[in-house]
């Protein structure tokens, strides 16, 4: 049965992106790039919202100024399953399938159907999922920043969390992980 896992990278402050104009965060340094090319090569497939599916595009087509670590992170998501959520978008690429209707209902059948852990990206995704008691876990990226608001890691109530476990990853995050 597959486990939905929702982490995502955020400031001190709980903002998973800033204010449009104001500051950011920034990308991640080589070695928490690689925690992330690990993590996402051992997934079973990713959940998106419309939004993220949107920046995560990016990956798509090789860029001229990547390094070997962009490189790697590209190899790895580009042949994984993607399932993104949105009643907007017309069409997705390459290895997603667009989920428009009982987003509940698809990710309980999904769930049943695959072994692993599948990525949940996107506040507002997350937050419905939540909602429904979907969520297996959570994994809060925290990096030295403050962003004074945006995009809040949780999107809604917050889930009775319990936690399970810090560790230092790459140059500057702690991920705290919490189970509901």
């Amino acid at each position: 049965m597959g486990r939905l896992v929702f982490g995502m990278m955020q400031s001190l402050d709980g903002y998973v992106a800033g204010t449009p104009g104001g500051p950011q965060l920034p990308p991640p340094g080589e070695q928490l790039h690689r925690h992330f090319n690990d993590h996402v090569r051992q997934l079973a497939g990713m959940i998106y919202g419309r939004r993220i599916y949107e920046v995560m595009r990016y990956w798509d087509d090789d860029q001229p100024d990547w390094g070997d670590v962009e490189r790697d992170f590209a190899a790895a998501w580009r042949p994984k399953p993607k399932w993104v959520v949105s009643r907007t978008l017309r069409s997705v690429g390459p290895n997603a399938t667009l989920v428009r209707d009982d987003v509940g209902a698809f990710v309980r059948e999904l769930r049943a159907k695959l072994d692993g852990e599948i990525d949940v990206a996107g506040p507002e995704l997350a937050g419905s999922l939540s909602a429904l008691g979907l969520i297996d876990e959570y994994r809060l990226y925290f990096r030295p920043f403050i962003l004074g608001g945006g995009k809040p890691f949780f999107s809604g109530p917050r889930p009775p969390l319990r936690f399970v476990g810090a560790e230092h990853v790459g140059e500057d995050a702690m991920k705290l992980t919490y189970t509901a």
